[in-house]
């Protein structure tokens, strides 16, 4: 993603804005790669969070609740015993460099004011969030790096810090015109004009050299011997006028999406995409990165903690689907037994003309209207008898099969059912308690090994439906696992509430309480569009969604969480909203 040096400027002078003075109230680190501190300012509470993950490492300001573990990591706690109390000085950026310094006025153990800084570096992989002392030693940091990692530069504690190792390129704020000018003229002609620009310059996203690139030349990929002296001008310009823009701190925080599906985001309008784009600007960076990557990091939290429960569904998934397979190809064997009854009858017939030791007789086959003949295998170590009554052991046994296979793959399929509503219930899950009650849903279907006796004497983990709040004031409850969607509709629910659920597609249950009277016709759409995004057909433009009165809804005998039968029903056709959903839910 573009969080490239000047996209980060105009981030610190948002969050330096915000910030400065306020107190570290509260320390939490949610994530293996982030920390949020609470902070009190005279605006009130807010939450800052600085993320080194990987892919998307950024500060920023952010009203999204994660959830915390029960014991603190080890950097967790000591941020808390050193910032605890301090405060925020200011926030400040080495020039064109993606490294974020928070320099913090802190106590010691003496109870003496000190300096200390927390900087921040979102520098991609190599992201990371270091703790430095008055002097500028390293205390400690998230991702210690030794000589074995990295021979020209470590990160350990007890060393004096170093900001990482410059790139062989220029800084665009230092370069004056006329070098701008001779830089360009010594360009090679066949070049890409936004890869020349990558090459040359540092802090730059490819982003922003292809939106240069296209103001100056109207395309993205144009060649500089395409540009001639009037497009190298306006080039130059166009660079020129996006760093005196960033230089006075004039940004417009931009996410672009494609298909409604948000793809990258910027500090300014761009004009590449025309028409296969949608632009939404925000009034702060902070706001743009909590859209932006809420969904992206919760399905990524997800997977990372949830990893053992993928993999057991999807191995049992998938053990599931093969044996329906072996089955269904039993099954149509079994469809040609006819062919051995006729066999046993035709033996049967012919007994006369038979004797032992015959491996093949040819008889006239009276079930064929023409009368053609039919050639018999025949085991030759067995009478002319005893291979009659063979096949009709045979005939009789694919008979039998065929019931009980038909059994088989009808339990088979409820199980593949389920196994795929399990999977997309892990995808719904907000946090760990969500994942560790399906983590007991499945100990106790089966799939997964209960735990020792004395992990066994824990408190069972119960965690809450989504809570939402239609247009005219109606609650509506959906399940994030079958536990839940059990509960919502067979202990929860009243018979005269509206049940609505995807039609044969997986998803939550949804109720919709009517408190006694009657549901109106906007929160039912509401409904109908919550059960449409928390479903597999979150991605499609019209969702069938069934509902009907919870009285309708049956549990059948014996069937596994979430699995119910429903007989009077009425369909609406839904386009699923992810908008929707979170203006309606109930914070």
């Amino acid at each position: 993603m573009p969080l490239d040096a000047l996209c980060l400027s105009g981030l610190v002078h948002e969050l330096n804005s915000a910030l400065s003075g306020s107190k570290i109230d509260k320390i939490y680190q949610p994530g293996r790669d982030e920390v949020v501190l609470s902070l009190r300012t005279a605006g009130g509470t807010k939450r800052l969070l600085l993320s080194a993950n990987p892919n998307h490492p950024r500060p920023q300001l952010t009203e999204i609740s994660r959830e915390n573990p029960d014991v603190p990591p080890m950097f967790c706690m000591l941020l808390r015993k050193y910032l605890t109390g301090g405060r925020i000085l200011e926030i400040t950026q080495p020039p064109m460099e993606r490294v974020v310094e928070f320099h913090l006025e802190t106590l010691d153990e003496l109870g003496d004011r000190t300096k200390r800084s927390l900087v921040l570096e979102a520098v991609g992989r190599r992201s990371n969030l270091i703790l430095l002392d008055r002097e500028g030693r390293i205390t400690d940091c998230l991702r210690r790096v030794d000589g074995d990692v990295s021979s020209s530069r470590q990160v350990l504690p007890g060393m004096f810090y170093r900001l990482p190792p410059p790139q062989a390129k220029r800084n665009p704020l230092e370069v004056s015109r006329e070098e701008l000018e001779r830089l360009l003229a010594a360009a090679p002609e066949q070049a890409q004009a936004d890869r020349w620009l990558l090459d040359t310059f540092v802090g730059l996203s490819p982003l922003v050299c292809r939106e240069l690139a296209f103001r100056a030349g109207g395309s993205t990929d144009v060649r500089l011997n395409f540009l001639g002296a009037e497009g190298r001008t306006k080039l130059i310009n166009e660079l020129k006028q996006l760093l005196q823009s960033v230089s006075e701190n004039h940004f417009t925080p931009v996410i672009i999406s494609i298909g409604s599906v948000p793809k990258d985001f910027t500090f300014f309008p761009v004009s590449q995409y025309e028409s296969a784009a949608q632009l939404s600007t925000f009034s702060t960076f902070s706001s743009m990165l909590d859209q932006f990557y809420e969904q992206r990091e919760n399905m990524e939290r997800i997977r990372q903690r949830g990893q053992d429960l993928i993999r057991c569904v999807t191995s049992a998934r998938d053990r599931t689907a093969r044996k329906l397979g072996n089955q269904e190809k039993e099954l149509n064997a079994t469809l040609d037994r006819d062919r051995l009854r006729q066999f046993g009858d035709l033996i049967t017939s012919n007994l006369y003309a038979m004797h032992k030791g015959m491996a093949c007789v040819r008889v006239s086959n009276y079930y064929d209207p023409e009368g053609t003949e039919v050639a018999i295998p025949l085991d030759p170590l067995l009478t002319p008898q005893q291979n009659a009554a063979k096949y009709y052991k045979e005939y009789n046994k694919a008979k039998t099969a065929q019931a009980m296979l038909t059994i088989q793959l009808e339990k088979g399929r409820r199980e593949l059912d389920y196994l795929n509503s399990v999977l997309e219930n892990i995808t719904l899950a907000e946090g760990e308690r969500d994942l560790q009650e399906i983590r007991q849903e499945l100990t106790d279907t089966g799939y997964l090994h209960r735990p020792s006796k004395s992990k066994a004497r824990e408190k069972r983990v119960t965690s809450k439906p989504m809570e939402f709040r239609s247009t005219n004031g109606l609650r509506i409850s959906v399940g994030k696992n079958n536990t839940q969607n059990d509960l919502l509709t067979c202990k929860l629910a009243s018979k005269n509430d509206i049940w609505l659920h995807t039609q044969k597609i997986h998803g939550s249950h949804v109720i919709l309480w009517t408190e006694g009277g009657q549901a109106d016709l906007q929160s039912l759409q509401e409904a109908a569009c919550l059960a449409a995004w928390f479903s597999q057909g979150r991605e499609a433009s019209k969702v069938p969604v069934d509902y009907t009165p919870v009285k309708y809804v049956k549990k059948p005998g014996g069937a596994r969480p979430g699995m119910v039968v429903y007989t009077t029903y009425e369909t609406a056709l839904v386009t699923p909203d992810e908008n929707l959903a979170k203006r309606l839910k109930i914070r």
